[in-house]
């Protein structure tokens, strides 16, 4: 009988987690949320981790990225992207190529809003405190619609200073994405004109524009 309700325990704690918000893990949350909020801008460089569990294979590229709001200007090994607010633009330098589109503004996935890492967790998620260190706290978030294609979100918070370390983004398609920040700063005051694209600036240029 014992063994039974043991059992029984085990399948019942997952769902009295995810059916609920962990206070802690808000307050620590709310606290990361509006310290980048009013900062002047967001300035990470890292190393993306892409492990795709069905086919068994990895993909490791470093970047870095400056965000100011929904704005970004993103810069990876073969592909820089600037957003800024309404425009995007994605430069391939081996292809010389340009391409300018008009993103949805309602599509809040971590892909298409950068920015979204730092406020995800307001809406359709329940946050939990997995673990509390002497240098950082383990926080997961998980969705509260069933069919969302997303399994889980993972970060790890530094403390004091509420600074991003790690976030992880883990799919149902057995695809897991893990962003590991090297250097993390809110002090870089950012112009406008850091999150635009200048044709000028890059010659014999092709621009496609889908707009």
């Amino acid at each position: 009988m014992k063994r039974l309700f043991y059992i029984i325990f085990l399948l019942a704690f997952p769902l009295a987690v995810h059916g609920q918000n962990d206070p802690k893990a808000l307050s620590i949350l709310d606290n990361f949320s509006s310290t980048v909020a009013a900062a002047p801008s967001v300035s990470m460089k890292f190393i993306m981790v892409t492990d795709d569990q069905l086919e068994k294979s990895s993909d490791t590229i470093s970047g870095m990225i400056l965000l100011s709001g929904d704005r970004y200007k993103l810069e990876l090994h073969n592909n820089i992207i600037w957003y800024d607010g309404r425009d995007s633009w994605s430069y391939l330098p081996n292809e010389k190529e340009v391409t300018i589109t008009r993103p949805d503004k309602n599509d809040n996935s971590f892909e298409s809003r950068p920015s979204s890492i730092f406020t995800i967790y307001k809406t359709g998620f329940k946050s939990r405190l997995v673990e509390e260190k002497r240098d950082s706290y383990l926080i997961d978030l998980y969705p509260e619609e069933i069919k969302n294609e997303l399994i889980r979100i993972r970060l790890t918070i530094k403390k004091p200073s509420p600074d991003l370390i790690s976030f992880e983004y883990k799919r149902r398609d057995g695809i897991t994405i893990t962003l590991l920040v090297q250097d993390y700063s809110l002090k870089q005051q950012a112009d406008p004109g850091m999150f635009r694209f200048f044709p000028e600036k890059y010659r014999d240029v092709e621009i496609i524009d889908m707009r």
